[in-house]
């Protein structure tokens, strides 16, 4: 009797609770899954089952579909949000046991457990990182954010829109423009802050300077913004200038730890939590504290878990393609380090359906400009970022991440928090 290899798409499909969710295709002609799926996912060679295999889970997944090795057909690569709804709700892979693995390792090959070269896009694995410096040092931060932040500001422009603005909008309605809602989020925090001309605003983590933007125009303050990334900063600065603000905005490439200015009315803390380690909440806060006024106040904007008790790390896929060394945990973990610094919490809030809107309409932009898009990066970076983005909605969804403000202030030695009796914003 001849001895036939077993098929790729029925071992792999043996391997997931529930089989596949939608069409898949295998190199070696096998399929599997529902025929009339509106999605089909082909994995076209070797390469990409070996990927597959040796990185079970999201990042030989997303190694493989980076390379080119498998596709996703019945979405746009800007926009796969509707096969990833389809492959992280009804899509659970099984842990198969050691029998298991054995009868794996003899049916599909053990020269599938060899893993390739992961993908160019791919950033270093932990422990190769912590060879060129600690986490979260100065020089392993910066080349965190630079591996993220320093692609392309035409891309940024193309993806985020003409505010250049990569953090969670605030959606008056949910048919509002994504420039309406980041227009409203600024003005929501300048409110919060209760910004007032003359007032000097700190922006830490400031991006391309949307918030020290709209402070100086929209509130008459003195704002400085401080950013990781060469990119940003060049590109904000040259906005301040074309937009006349020089005499009011300014924004530097500099690492917070270095600032020497003080006596600051107020401080704007928007997506950069995620980036400095939990382990150094309680220096970051104290940073922020001490560099305000008694009076002023200090709004931390920042992705959240539900609990404070899961793991901080990011999966395997966002720690080596999107935000190396980035960290989540709750906003109890958030509000405890805050009020540890001295600040007193006035008002928090969870804004995550807001960020579900503002990454739908990111996707949008980038399936839209799509072509433009890869004249910036490689087509493998951008369906990162579309895989990413998607995947995020998804999360912020299904409330696996949430997106919290916390509003803090330092008292004078008397109590006084210069509050409203209700808030006003």
């Amino acid at each position: 009797m001849l001895d036939h290899k077993p098929l790729i798409a029925p071992t792999l499909d043996a391997l997931l609770v529930d089989g596949f969710a939608l069409r898949f295709e295998a190199f070696d002609g096998s399929t599997a899954g529902p025929a009339d799926s509106p999605y089909a996912m082909r994995l076209l060679n070797e390469r990409g089952l070996a990927y597959v295999l040796t990185a079970p889970g999201d990042l030989g997944f997303a190694r493989a579909y980076v390379s080119g090795d498998l596709e996703i057909d019945g979405v746009h690569p800007g926009d796969p949000y509707d096969a990833m709804t389809v492959i992280l709700n009804q899509m659970q892979v099984k842990v198969p046991g050691p029998a298991e693995l054995v009868q794996l390792v003899r049916s599909l090959g053990l020269s599938n457990l060899a893993p390739p070269e992961p993908p160019a896009e791919e950033h270093l694995p932990k422990w190769r990182r912590a060879l060129e410096g600690l986490r979260h040092s100065k020089t392993r931060d910066a080349e965190a954010i630079e591996h993220h932040y320093d692609v392309s500001n035409r891309f940024y422009e193309l993806v985020l829109g003409p505010s250049m603005t990569y953090t969670c909008a605030v959606f008056p309605t949910v048919d509002a423009s994504l420039e309406e809602a980041q227009e409203a989020k600024y003005d929501l925090i300048c409110r919060k802050l209760a910004l007032k001309p003359g007032d000097r605003l700190l922006a830490l983590g400031c991006g391309w300077g949307g918030m020290v933007r709209h402070a100086a125009k929209h509130y008459g303050v003195i704002a400085l913004g401080v950013t990781l990334s060469h990119e940003q900063a060049d590109w904000a600065q040259a906005e301040i200038e074309r937009q006349g603000l020089s005499d009011r905005a300014t924004v530097r490439f500099n690492d917070y730890r270095d600032l020497a200015e003080t006596d600051f009315d107020a401080i704007s803390s928007i997506g950069l939590t995620e980036h400095i380690g939990i382990k150094n909440y309680a220096d970051y806060f104290g940073f922020a504290y001490d560099r305000l006024l008694p009076g002023g106040r200090m709004l931390n904007h920042c992705i959240t878990r539900p609990s404070t008790t899961a793991r901080a790390s990011a999966g395997p896929f966002i720690d080596r393609y999107v935000f190396p060394d980035g960290e989540l945990t709750g906003v109890g973990t958030i509000v405890t380090e805050m009020q540890n610094a001295g600040f007193e919490i006035r008002h928090a809030e969870d804004l995550r359906e807001h960020y579900a809107l503002t990454l739908k309409a990111w996707c949008e932009n980038l399936a839209t400009n799509w072509d433009e898009a890869l004249s910036e990066v490689s087509e493998g970076r951008a369906k990162v970022w579309g895989m990413y983005m998607a995947g995020s909605r998804l999360a912020f969804e299904r409330n696996e991440i949430q997106l919290h403000h916390v509003l803090g202030v330092k008292t004078t030695r008397k109590g006084n928090a210069s509050y409203p009796l209700r808030v006003d914003f």
